[in-house]
């Protein structure tokens, strides 16, 4: 008897995300889209001119498999003055296409089959879903709001023979978590105690607001041998189209995450690497402190917007997402809430059970306010009603 043609097993576990099933919702009944995270600023013109110029120079062949050395050097760079930790861009380092692709290659080069993962909710759902398809098993752990403190007694409890590695996001998305050096080294001691890695998503590393500072897991000296951070500049240079991003660990993980890098992705793209490289190094530190300042007076407006709205607020310390109570609004899901503000307000959010397991988040949605000023205002009067 012929075998009936279907999909994958491993496919079924991955469901499209709520954000892309908002956004279309958002584009059919013609609203303003806060629900994806696309942010339409001004990209900076020397990222532009550098990227262009390496096309007209002949900068479009295969790069090798973990990038041209003009981004190493250039990342490497960014570590040692923004991080306060020194790598080598020879042997930590890995550029692959986004953030994304570099998880992706990680996940693959690191985990196997029936490996778990802690994952703390609220959680980035391509975090889960990357784990689902490489077969790894999330264990969930809830961070308490308003400030989503980390209870590293849980962490402690969820671990098994089977536990393999840790997900931070810092800056995190959706709750704007900005975890502190103290939670960073509490999580470094259950790491090696364990025999864990640890991930750390640092992709809104320059989003950080009210003074407090962005902590990477690379500058705490006992995780270097098993931290693996995944950054990129998509969002802080406004180029998530690009899908160029990095992975920064130590040597012995790093050489296969580039194995698998070369086998997926082949290689990031070679002209816009340049670009990125060249952005690195010639902004000054004003363009970065100009983003975090800028972000931090959308936040406000969006926040007041919420609280007249009557939907309050959980004030994010970081990224450009707040997730918003909505417990009081009619419906059982936060979908169904989601949907309502969407067509009585026109503002599309995203239902905050994206970012939860088993049931969790449905008094919640998530806003974007990564939204050029005139968008922003618009979508806050709406709001407001």
């Amino acid at each position: 008897m012929a075998k009936n043609l279907d999909v994958s097993d491993r496919s079924r576990l991955i469901v499209q995300s709520e954000i892309r099933n908002m956004t279309l919702e958002c584009i059919r009944v013609g609203g303003l889209n806060l629900a994806q995270g696309v942010c339409d600023l001004d990209v900076p013109q020397v990222v532009i001119d550098s990227a262009y110029e390496a096309m007209r120079q002949g900068i479009n062949a295969y790069t090798r498999y973990d990038g041209l050395p003009i981004i190493r050097e250039a990342i490497a760079h960014k570590f040692r003055t923004f991080n306060d930790a020194v790598l080598d861009p020879e042997k930590n380092i890995i550029v692959s296409a986004g953030a994304t692709g570099a998880f992706y290659s990680a996940c693959l080069a690191l985990l196997n089959p029936g490996d778990e993962v802690i994952v703390l909710e609220p959680f980035y759902q391509y975090h889960v879903n990357t784990l689902l398809a490489v077969g790894a098993v999330p264990k969930y752990v809830p961070m308490s709001p308003p400030d989503w403190t980390l209870d590293v007694d849980a962490v402690k409890k969820v671990i098994g023979p089977k536990t393999k590695a840790i997900i931070v996001n810092t800056p995190g998305n959706p709750s704007g978590k900005v975890f502190t050096r103290k939670e960073l080294e509490d999580l470094a001691a259950i790491c090696h105690q364990n025999n864990m890695f640890l991930f750390s998503d640092e992709i809104y590393e320059y989003f950080v607001y009210d003074g407090r500072k962005h902590i990477s897991p690379w500058s705490i000296k006992e995780l270097r041998d098993r931290a693996i951070v995944i950054s990129g500049y998509s969002k802080t240079f406004s180029i998530t189209g690009w899908r160029l991003g990095y992975c920064v660990c130590d040597e012995k993980w790093a050489q296969m995450i580039g194995y698998v890098n070369d086998l997926v992705y082949v290689c990031a793209p070679a002209p816009l690497q340049v670009g990125v490289a060249k952005g690195i190094m010639q902004l000054p530190s004003s363009y970065y402190e100009n983003v975090a300042r800028t972000y931090q007076q959308k936040r406000d407006e969006m926040v007041a917007a919420l609280r007249t709205a009557g939907l309050e607020p959980y004030v994010p310390h970081g990224a450009y997402y707040i997730l918003a109570d909505v417990s009081h609004l009619p419906g059982e899901t936060s979908k169904e809430r989601a949907l309502q503000i969407l067509h009585e307000r026109g503002v599309a959010s995203v239902p905050g059970s994206a970012f939860y397991s088993n049931g969790g988040g449905e008094d919640l949605v998530r806003f974007c306010f990564a939204k050029k000023d005139d968008i922003l205002t618009r979508a806050c009067q709406m709001l407001k009603g």
